[in-house]
């Protein structure tokens, strides 16, 4: 509702802003419609300060986190977060999973699902609006084209002039330094499958693997474009999660809200409207948030889909209600509950539009009845299931990974010949293990057999004694693999299973593998 009052000078207090809304639930674009640029104004107050220090440590962590050292001993890498494709495995500081150990990943991607569907119910998009790396990087260009261009009006002022010198020179400088981000971006990427200090002077030596040039151009490429170029189009037209998010709200999730129930009618002429005897709400229609949203969209229109409630327009408006003398959250985090509320008290259960005198009393103040953000509206039921669920698989993870054994073995049995009879009327089973050493130190193992009375091993790699116990050397890190062969009398030779046993020399580890013994007619 939109009550302005004759024709005459604004409030001086607040300087209207010329914007247009570009995205808007009344006014959106189709799909094959030529772009309509946003140029955000730079939003001052907690919000904005908490993004740059999400920005901050995201930025950094991600940056960083490759060239961070982590002494393994000699015979691992020391780079503390490494994805090492050629030996298989993956180094989280004192971590280290092996391919067959793919089961924490999986953990890891239900925990980082069930994380998204925690934070949704409870804050709405807070993921889309502070630490998606789509917003993350947009942010950064951002920073940089305002840094080079100026603030919102000198940058529509420059892209509307004609092309000159100092408008080219802006330009260049601004995509360049885009450039520099986004092949840093797929640099540090990169450096997470290899060493990073070797990999990064190979780069510059022009001597580092093609896939990795590739790889950091593809990247780079994307950044750039994404984060630079596209910026609100991706979360708009391309990004799922808008379309998904909306079946993880409830009447109790924190959205970024228009509170009409006491910004309505609004007005830019409040003084002469409060002279005239009308009665107005506290919105002066000066498009403050509509100015610094980055996705160019009027939260005065209601929640939308564009909307990534990064609360840059509750700062702007918040610095409006300042100007003014009057309270804050006019726009504001709230839950579809308390709002409700609000707006039967201001219209009286319905019958009318808002009227301010329902809510206020006559020294401006709220009546007892407005509702207010109350934190523990949060800890409902269904936040309490994910997080429990949430909590769960993490506890989960963390006993296995701490509980899970070092040392492990397999056994093949040899199929072609399944069993051999020696000249002494023996009978031979041949068998390849491999004894998996998940530490990165080399370890003395025992080998040993347990069950299948009477029967003797050899390992023709250490030695031609038989016997029913031997010491082999396992590499580090590593999977070495030997072959045995199994003897036993014919006498006593009927098909049965038996234990293929090993320990570490200082009996912190054993692994244990169940193995058949065959014979003329036993079962294949």
């Amino acid at each position: 509702m939109n009550l302005d009052v004759a024709p005459g000078p604004p409030d001086d207090r607040v300087e209207p802003f010329d914007v247009e809304k570009v995205s808007t639930r009344r006014r959106r674009q189709p799909l094959y419609a030529a772009r309509k640029k946003v140029f955000p104004k730079r939003a001052k107050g907690p919000f904005r300060r908490f993004k740059w220090i999400v920005i901050i440590i995201t930025l950094g962590v991600y940056y960083i986190s490759p060239w961070i050292r982590w002494y393994r001993g000699p015979y691992a890498p020391d780079q503390a977060i490494l994805v090492d494709l050629a030996s298989r495995r993956f180094f989280f500081f004192f971590i280290e999973i092996w391919p067959q150990e793919f089961y924490y990943v999986a953990g890891l991607l239900l925990m980082a699902c069930f994380g998204l569907l925690l934070v949704t119910s409870a804050v709405g998009r807070a993921w889309c609006g502070y630490a998606c790396p789509q917003t993350v990087w947009v942010d950064l260009m951002l920073a940089v084209e305002h840094a080079i261009e100026g603030d919102s009006h000198a940058r529509i002022k420059l892209d509307a002039a004609p092309w000159t010198l100092d408008k080219i020179a802006k330009r260049v400088a601004k995509h360049f330094i885009w450039l520099l981000i986004g092949a840093a971006t797929g640099g540090a990427w990169i450096f997470y499958f290899a060493d990073a200090h070797s990999l990064a002077s190979a780069l510059f030596k022009g001597e580092a693997p093609a896939v990795a040039y590739a790889t950091l151009a593809v990247l780079a490429s994307a950044t750039y474009v994404l984060g630079g170029l596209m910026r609100e189009q991706v979360c708009t037209f391309m990004c799922p999660w808008p379309r998904i998010q909306g079946a993880m709200l409830d009447e109790n999730s924190l959205v970024v809200t228009y509170n009409d129930w006491r910004g309505e009618p609004r007005s830019r002429h409040a003084k002469k409207a409060q002279a005239s005897g009308r009665l107005i709400g506290d919105c002066v229609d000066c498009s403050a948030c509509v100015a610094v949203c980055p996705m160019g969209i009027d939260i005065r229109n209601g929640q939308q889909m564009e909307c990534i409630t990064c609360g840059l327009c509750i700062d702007a408006c918040n610095g409006v209600m300042d100007k003014l003398g009057k309270q804050r959250a006019l726009v504001s985090y709230a839950t579809l509950s308390e709002y409700a509320g609000n707006v039967i008290l201001a219209t009286d259960g319905g019958k009318n539009a808002v009227q301010p005198n329902l809510i206020r009393h006559a020294d401006g103040s709220f009546v007892e009845g407005i509702r207010h953000f109350n934190c523990w509206a949060i800890f409902r039921p269904r936040v309490l299931f994910y997080a429990a669920i949430w909590a769960s698989i993490g506890i989960t993870l963390l006993l296995h990974l701490a509980l899970r054994e070092r040392l492990r073995l397999n056994v093949v049995h040899d199929r072609n010949p399944q069993y051999v009879l020696e000249s002494d009327g023996s009978i031979r089973n041949g068998y390849t293990l491999r004894v998996l050493n998940m530490v990165p130190i080399p370890r003395k193992i025992d080998i040993r057999l347990e069950g299948l009375d009477g029967a003797t091993m050899k390992i023709p790699e250490l030695s031609t004694a038989e016997g029913r116990r031997f010491s082999i050397e396992a590499d580090p890190d590593a999977a070495t693999t030997f072959k045995v062969f199994v003897t036993r009398q014919a006498k006593d030779a009927t098909f049965s299973e038996f234990r293929f046993v090993i320990e570490d020399g200082n009996h912190s580890d054993q692994a244990t593998y169940h193995a058949a013994f065959n014979t003329p007619g036993a079962p294949k």
